[in-house]
């Protein structure tokens, strides 16, 4: 039986759910959230094990096909290798991912390979472990490499992400491209955005995705530009000879809106078809008042079906201004 196709009110494909299942996070991150954290939500107002598996059998059944497990830290939550282990059987879901910052990942590794990972990215902002420290708040850098080394032993694909911040880590962007060398692994570069529960850090952003590539460009001046698989979020290069590639992610420049396959569920159920918006429906009540599955669906098409055409207009388009949410609320 050939997969259901899902198209949004632009025409694009929506084949691609970006899940967090836990609000929570064991670092501190300068990009993320304040230093003393955010107010997590009772656990009660979280969505549960199997209102997970719920929305995403009922995803599945609509067309979508590839999922992201994120967060906050996945791995805070205690019962994530057992919500893998379903997500993984779940009829239509061909891929499942892993989104980690690879402080309690390690001692999972080989199961997630038994289970058939499809990748997992590893947020590591620096290669230094003091300017880990500060950027993270944690002194945690030991473990996050651990998994690295894991992850590409067990040769599971492996996409290093790195926040881009004016004045805390651009002395690590030459490093992490000469990363690539002898490691078969994709560094992707993202612009910083204002998801940090305290707004923009800068009036405007310094390190845009032009200026990252300038500067890898002038270190590497045979910098080769690879194809992109579809609907990536990244601009994908090569330095000749390199084992690995690099990426870059304009995510607050927001220039690959045109070509957006994906929707995100927050860690309380709510729904979001853009990264900007905040919140267009509230999956979790809807369960909860008793709606069956049809009367689920057809919200979440009619969702699908207003979907603004690029995050400008989904900022425009908020209740709540100027973007005060934390990433690990959001889902990163």
């Amino acid at each position: 039986m050939a997969t259901p196709q899902l198209f949004d009110n632009h025409q694009r494909p929506i084949n691609y759910l970006r899940l967090a299942v836990t609000d929570r996070c064991n670092l501190r991150c300068f990009y993320c959230m304040p230093e003393e954290g955010i107010k997590y939500l009772p656990k009660k107002e979280l969505f549960t094990f199997e209102e997970i598996e719920r929305l995403v059998t009922l995803l599945g059944q609509l067309g979508i096909t590839k999922i992201r497990l994120t967060g906050g830290e996945p791995f805070v939550r205690t019962d994530l290798m057992q919500l893998i282990r379903t997500m993984v059987k779940i009829k239509g879901i061909h891929d499942v991912h892993l989104t980690t910052n690879g402080i309690l990942t390690a001692p999972h590794i080989p199961e997630l390979k038994s289970l058939g990972i499809a990748s997992v990215n590893l947020s590591l902002d620096t290669l230094d472990r003091e300017r880990f420290k500060m950027i993270t708040r944690r002194d945690e850098f030991a473990k996050t490499w651990e998994t690295l080394e894991l992850l590409l032993k067990h040769e599971i694909p492996v996409k290093i992400n790195a926040v881009v911040m004016d004045g805390k880590n651009t002395e690590d962007i030459l490093p992490m491209v000469r990363l690539t060398k002898d490691q078969n692994v994709s560094v992707r570069f993202i612009e910083e955005m204002p998801f940090n529960g305290e707004g923009s850090h800068y009036p405007t952003l310094q390190w845009t995705y032009k200026k990252i590539l300038e500067k890898i460009q002038k270190e590497f001046p045979t910098l080769q530009k690879i194809e992109d698989e579809k609907n990536s979020t990244a601009a994908h290069y090569r330095v000749p000879g390199f084992k690995g590639n690099i990426g870059i992610i304009a995510a607050f420049s927001r220039t690959f809106c045109g070509t957006c396959n994906r929707i995100r569920v927050t860690a309380q159920g709510s729904l979001k078809t853009c990264l900007y918006d905040d919140g267009v429906l509230n999956i979790k009540n809807l369960m909860r008042s008793g709606a069956n599955d049809t009367v689920i669906a057809d919200h979440l098409l009619n969702a699908f079906a207003h979907r603004p055409k690029d995050g400008f207009e989904a900022e425009q388009n908020r209740k709540d201004h100027p973007l005060l949410e934390s990433m690990s609320t959001i889902g990163g």
